[in-house]
């Protein structure tokens, strides 16, 4: 059996806007393909917008936060897909044990196809110093294909605004078994705005990936 691996980078950039309640997010997917050797692409890039409509457990309060994130899907560096458009809806709860986030996305894909989204995020104590963490999710990219992954990983917390993680994931996607170890660094720092007395932090994570596919028989 032969393996097809990958390299691939996510940037991940979210600044708070205007209350605690907003954040405007950008995010995207470097790749580089190392067998064969190929350029490097900018995907799954997108700019959202991200509101707090329950406050909870997540904001020192009691019961659910609820957060929806809407926003656009934006075209890949290749010029091969078009602008979509997202929406999604999240509930988490944080406990002593740990913390469970369910999401719920629908989008009109940069293809133009109909897609549906199903999440659960599992992590342990926010307390702890090095937490487990695992994820499943369904996703349904009508008339193309359907995907159904699970991850289980690390989280390390340094400080407040510095941790790193590592995780293995298994995936199927349309059928053909895909498999990738993670590991990544998320940090943040005050960004000032024209006045000073409005602030924003802003958080970047950085996602290295090795990915492996067993070649279609």
């Amino acid at each position: 059996m032969r393996a097809e691996p990958a390299s691939s980078r996510r940037l991940r950039s979210s600044t708070t806007v205007l209350s605690e309640d907003w954040e405007a997010v950008f995010e995207g997917q470097g790749q580089t393909p190392l067998s064969p050797p190929g350029p490097t692409s900018l995907t799954a890039a997108g700019a959202f917008l991200k509101h707090v409509l329950v406050p909870g457990s997540l904001q020192d309060k009691t019961g659910p936060s609820v957060a929806t994130e809407f926003g656009v899907l934006l075209p890949d560096s290749t010029g091969n897909s078009g602008v979509g458009a997202s929406l999604a809806g999240i509930v988490s709860q944080r406990w002593d044990w740990g913390t469970i986030h369910l999401n719920a996305e629908t989008a009109l894909t940069r293809d133009h196809h109909g897609e549906l989204f199903l999440g659960a995020i599992v992590e342990g104590p926010s307390t702890w110093t090095v937490r487990p963490v695992a994820e499943i999710f369904y996703e349904n990219e009508f008339g193309k294909e359907r995907t159904f992954s699970g991850l289980v990983g690390l989280i390390y917390r340094v400080r407040d605004n510095l941790s790193f993680d590592v995780a293995i994931r298994h995936a199927l996607t349309g059928g053909h078994p895909a498999n990738e170890i993670r590991a990544g660094v998320t940090f943040g720092f005050p960004v000032s705005f024209f006045r000073k007395s409005r602030r924003a932090t802003r958080s970047i994570s950085h996602l290295v990936s090795i990915a492996w596919r067993p070649p279609c028989r």
